[in-house]
């Protein structure tokens, strides 16, 4: 009876409204983000500063899998059983780890970091440039909000012209084919292969987890900030950049067709690939 009450909570609300609100507080970093970078950075420069926003991304998720890793180790009631009442462990297949103590570290962790963005200035003098006045700078601020009325009057019927105009940009094409390659791929990544460690390894879920982190995430971090060093360098401009992501991601999906010659033996699963008898 216990059972049947609880699986009726409407607690799961409170989980998709907040990922809702959470997803909203993120999306603009990365095109925003990327915008503040371009005026207000020297060209020379902007790639390299590209480079530790994506840099300072992928940590991010990096940290989030060492957490997961804890929470994963720790019971879901711990609050309210004690360690010497659980008669399982983390391998065994009933075991849930404390997912939601990983959710309220993070809002935590969120809060405290949007608070910085409240100080960010409206206007910045570009890198490089002298400091201006006071009323330069009101000037400035001015124009810019008469020039964003003048955008949100046409941008409806700009919008197909400029739907149009990105289609038919090759650099911005290969760049949203490379993207949804990538994105496929790592989403591929961490949907399946914890749960496969786990079954084929006889791993637990904070160590699949541990592991996806420390083998995948470092050496993308390492690329991230390295292309975007090697672009401030040799200042590679954006057809140069299209063409040398484009062939290294090529080269990259052919180092992983190797993967198709790693086999192991499959595990016994009664009732798939061994009868329940």
């Amino acid at each position: 009876t216990e059972c049947e009450k609880e699986s009726g909570s409407l607690l799961w609300i409170f989980v998709m409204v907040g990922n809702i609100v959470r997803g909203m507080g993120e999306t603009p970093i990365m095109p925003l983000g990327i915008s503040y970078l371009e005026d207000f950075a020297k060209t020379e420069n902007s790639p390299f500063y590209m480079g530790c926003l994506h840099t300072a991304t992928v940590i991010g998720p990096f940290l989030g899998l060492l957490l997961a890793s804890f929470c994963a180790e720790l019971f879901v009631d711990l609050e309210s059983v004690g360690a010497g009442d659980i008669t399982i462990t983390a391998t065994d297949a009933r075991w849930v780890g404390a997912w939601w103590l990983g959710i309220l570290i993070c809002a935590l962790v969120n809060l405290l970091a949007g608070v910085p963005f409240w100080f960010l200035p409206r206007s910045l003098v570009k890198e490089g440039e002298t400091n201006e006045t006071e009323e330069t700078c009101k000037k400035r601020v001015v124009l810019l909000q008469e020039d964003e009325k003048k955008e949100a009057k046409q941008t409806m019927y700009d919008f197909i012209p400029f739907l149009k105009a990105l289609f038919r940009n090759p650099v911005y094409m290969l760049f949203i084919c490379i993207t949804v390659l990538q994105f496929s791929a790592f989403n591929g990544m961490i949907s399946f292969m914890p749960k496969y460690l786990e079954q084929q390894f006889g791993k637990s879920a904070s160590d699949a987890i541990f592991l996806i982190g420390v083998y995948n995430l470092p050496v993308i971090c390492v690329g991230y900030f390295f292309g975007g060093l090697f672009m401030k360098k040799f200042k590679i401009n954006t057809y140069q950049a299209a063409h040398i992501a484009f062939w290294i991601s090529f080269l990259e999906y052919l180092l992983y067709f190797l993967a198709f010659w790693t086999v192991c033996d499959t595990s016994p699963v009664a009732g798939l690939t061994v009868s329940y008898e």
